[in-house]
């Protein structure tokens, strides 16, 4: 069974580039009928928090990456490691090291100065007819790991193809420091073990590890899992991705008006393609996606790409995707959803015209509160004393319409503008104002249906009003 796994340190929010591989790990499991599983990678106790954690399950719950079984914490598994490093300890396959800091600081100073790789020299792994000197008083020693001396590592990887470690390079990596707290990779090659992960998707900055990963996974008898390592995501420019191009927590995306599918159809495509396909339902990301398409070169992340494809989830995602997202916008923003019109009629009247939700809220405020002056320059243009005649036969009009629908306040408009002799925009244009406060809105007779009688009437008074007092 496949089954992999997204593992984030909880040391700050989810960010865009974290939210990737997890999809990437999702849809990989789900494509293979598999299992999809999360674990918390918090050994870093000074930088760890649970607030962290918290926003790493926000963000996974808010896009739909939910695990197939309870998370994994590390902190949890800490006698599981002991037992491990004990039993490496007895056959030999790691060993206790005394060198000081200060020593091996030397010890680097010495190597780069003969221009050579920096490594650890083997001082106290034990080899035969090898005498070691008598451990120091007081020393807490760290446990580190005989790695092979010969031959090499393959790393058969589902992006970048085979790539070839030559063991003599690679370093006896601690995996237990001084105090007895086990280290980051060899915690991770016991929880894939024990977790049976299949396949390992990360970003290619792990490449590194994964050699010294696979040595470990061989020194303590288990199978290495497949690895797929993710290219990094860069700017538009070309430069390491930064906030200001878009390295954003995930939920900063959702405070931007962003959808969850809509996001994550954006993200699936920075570095995986179908053809030329752009826009993928979920489902289709499930059924499609796999790693002959993956591309080992950086993605680059275009924020207006991104709200491009936001928009096309916004116009035709089902209501009942797009109501509790709206909702949670309109009340961030401080508005009561129940102090207007029903949600659904509404996004169907603006999904259009909005990218993102903030902007359906934004556009959407007059429905649901009273606002407090008018847009100057709409204003100035459409609430002249010209106006007056009109706004007055308006009020005097919609008074009288018995069923406040669509069909019969359009009738009314049309009225006015012949009884005055006027286009259908010289009346519509200052009812645009009156009642929204600005002059953009969708078609007025829907937005008066919206907005209902005791509000429009309300605010065509008033406007009548501020023209007078004008």
């Amino acid at each position: 069974m496949v089954v992999t796994r997204f593992a984030p340190s909880p040391t700050g929010y989810l960010h865009i580039g974290g939210a990737r591989t997890a999809l990437f790990s999702y849809l990989y499991a789900r494509r293979h009928g598999g299992r999809f599983l999360l674990r918390i990678e918090d050994t870093d106790r000074e930088r760890s928090t649970q607030a962290a954690v918290d926003a790493i399950f926000e963000g996974m719950a808010w896009l739909g990456l939910t695990s197939d079984a309870e998370p994994v914490y590390q902190t949890a598994r800490y006698p599981r490691y002991t037992e491990l490093i004990e039993q490496m300890l007895a056959n030999g396959s790691a060993y206790r090291c005394y060198a000081s800091r200060e020593e091996l600081d030397t010890l680097r100073a010495e190597q780069q100065a003969r221009k050579e790789k920096p490594r650890y020299d083997g001082r106290w792994r034990p080899a035969p007819g090898k005498s070691l000197p008598e451990p120091p008083p007081g020393v807490a020693p760290v446990i580190r790991f005989a790695n092979p001396l010969d031959g090499e590592v393959v790393v058969k990887d589902l992006i970048k193809g085979d790539m070839r470690f030559a063991n003599r390079e690679l370093d006896d990596l601690i995996i237990a420091r001084g105090d007895g707290t086990p280290t980051y990779n060899f915690c991770v090659v016991v929880d894939d073990a024990d977790m049976g992960i299949s396949h390992v998707i990360r970003g290619d900055d792990h490449v590194n590890n994964t050699p010294k990963q696979m040595n470990l996974f061989t020194a303590l008898g288990f199978t290495p899992p497949a690895y797929a390592h993710v290219s990094m995501i860069l700017g538009g420019d070309g430069a390491k991705l930064s906030k200001r191009h878009g390295a954003l927590g995930v939920m900063e995306y959702r405070a931007m008006g962003f959808l969850p599918d809509g996001l994550l159809n954006y993200l699936v495509r920075l570095g995986w393609s179908h053809g030329d396909q752009e826009l993928f339902t979920r489902a289709e990301m499930e059924a499609l996606f796999d790693f002959d398409h993956v591309s080992s070169s950086p993605a680059r992340f275009d924020m207006e790409k991104a709200y491009w494809v936001n928009h096309q989830y916004l116009k035709t995602a089902p209501l009942a995707v797009v109501e509790p997202e709206f909702d949670w916008h309109l009340r961030n923003a401080g508005i009561d959803p129940a102090a207007g019109p029903a949600l659904a009629p509404v996004i169907e009247a603006q999904r259009e015209r909005c990218r993102t939700l903030v902007e359906m809220t934004e556009k959407s405020a007059f429905f649901y509160r009273d606002f407090e002056q008018y847009v100057e320059k709409d204003a100035a243009k459409h609430l002249k004393p010209e106006a007056m005649p009109v706004l007055q036969a308006l009020i005097e009009g919609f008074s009288g319409v018995g069923d406040w629908s669509a069909e019969p306040l359009h009738a009314v408009v049309q009225q006015v503008g012949e009884a005055l002799g006027v286009k259908l925009g010289v009346v519509a244009q200052p009812i645009r104002v009156a009642c929204c406060g600005m002059a953009v809105s969708p078609p007025i007779d829907q937005t008066l249906a919206l907005l209902g009688r005791e509000r429009t009437l309300a605010r065509l008074q008033r406007a009548a009003d501020w023209i007078t007092a004008q």
